[in-house]
């Protein structure tokens, strides 16, 4: 988070007057307790750059668990103008999770296998690239609706342990690889 913060606090001092910049929230993460935090600065007419970070710690009913946090810097190319209509992106992505005592038996997506998730807990960290398609709608002077969808790869290495509330651990530094959706937002933009 003090990664985040800091990079927050250096894009906000080098703004020019001309330049546009943007706070913005996921809505999809706000649904699933997940505090984020976005932010966007206009860089030439078609061209911004993105940054957003997110943050879960919390501990749920049933010994559930969701923590993670990750960042996900974006450059992005606008069709017209930059922070209104159709809009493509490259994205980076990385973070730490601690998951587990999910029920998502007989649950495979894209070659993830994701039934161990209820007996067993996975802890480590992730890394990725991809790119994405997105649309802002204008809604008022300072209010912006955004949407974005991206693909892309992931690499993880974790440990897996017996279960979601124990420390017995029953795997060392495995990896996994994974391509499919790296992103997914409903944006709530406020335009500076």
């Amino acid at each position: 988070m003090k990664f985040i913060y800091s990079m927050l606090f250096v894009v906000m001092t080098t703004i020019s007057a001309n330049a546009q910049f943007a706070l913005k929230t996921n809505l999809l993460y706000d649904a699933t307790a997940t505090i984020n935090l976005g932010a966007e600065l206009t860089v030439a007419p078609r061209w911004s750059v993105d940054l957003s970070g997110n943050f879960n710690a919390w501990s749920f009913s049933g010994g559930k668990r969701w923590k993670h946090w990750f960042v996900q810097p974006e450059a992005r190319y606008w069709f017209c103008d930059a922070t209104a209509g159709h809009f493509v992106g490259a994205h980076l992505i990385g973070g730490k999770y601690n998951i587990g005592h999910i029920d998502l038996s007989n649950t495979k997506f894209l070659g993830t296998d994701f039934s161990g998730l209820k007996d067993h807990r996975y802890q480590g960290w992730f890394g990725g690239v991809g790119i994405g398609y997105g649309y802002t709608w204008i809604l008022g002077r300072h209010f912006n609706l955004e949407t974005e969808i991206g693909i892309g790869w992931l690499h993880s290495r974790y440990d897996v342990y017996e279960c979601a509330g124990c420390g017995r651990n029953t795997a060392r530094n495995r990896h996994h690889n994974y391509v499919g959706p790296t992103k997914a937002a409903v944006n709530l933009v406020y335009l500076f």
